[in-house]
């Protein structure tokens, strides 16, 4: 556990993590932001943490159980390029809507049927996007039995996935990242009893 620390620290530190009152992509009310697309611009800090994923995945499912890495536009796709390059995997990724040029179809890169894809994402919250991609992957008879993400933020991703039988597998939580810094007095318990009333919900 010593990474989740480590990691949480460094994503409070550098501004990737902030608490405070802000209004997310979906029109919901948040007491924190995260916003993982700065990571790439600490290299030793991303590929530390492409590598953690890396392990994860190996330990839970193993590298040689899946054909291919998918992952979705654009924050997802960053770290699931990386990962692609470090474990020498095949990469796809879904499109959120078909182009409307060309082939116009939404899942781009080399595929077959009936091969078994690991999912990949930077943030869960409710698990839409990903679940979109799922579906879309399920048209073309792509089967996917596990999803990786970053950070969950503990808002309903998990049973979304599971209900098309995905098991959601996460480096960290919002929990343990609030708890971390607590920890550490980088975050004072009226903070974290804001984050965990908004999981509560």
């Amino acid at each position: 556990m010593e990474f989740v620390k480590e990691f949480a620290t460094f994503l409070h530190q550098k501004g990737i993590i902030k608490f405070g009152d802000f209004t997310l992509a979906s029109g919901k009310k948040s007491s924190y932001y995260v916003d993982l697309r700065l990571v790439p611009s600490y290299p030793q800090e991303f590929r530390k943490m492409v590598k953690y994923l890396e392990n994860e995945i190996a330990q839970n499912i193993g590298l040689d159980k899946f054909d291919s890495i998918v992952s979705v536009p654009t924050g997802g796709l960053v770290i699931a390029s990386a990962l692609a390059i470090e474990t020498v995997k095949p990469l796809i990724y879904v499109r959120s809507k078909p182009k409307d040029y060309g082939t116009s179809k939404s899942v781009e890169g080399k595929i077959h049927d009936g091969m078994q894809v690991v999912m990949i994402d930077d943030v869960a919250t409710t698990g839409g996007s990903v679940v979109n991609a799922i579906k879309s992957l399920k048209e073309v008879n792509i089967s996917v039995k596990d999803a990786y993400v970053i950070v969950n933020r503990m808002e309903g991703a998990d049973e979304a996935l599971n209900e098309l039988d995905v098991k959601m597998h996460s480096i960290l939580n919002i929990l343990q990242i609030t708890e971390a810094l607590h920890e550490q007095n980088l975050v004072d318990d009226e903070i974290l009893e804001k984050v965990k009333n908004q999981i509560a919900k």
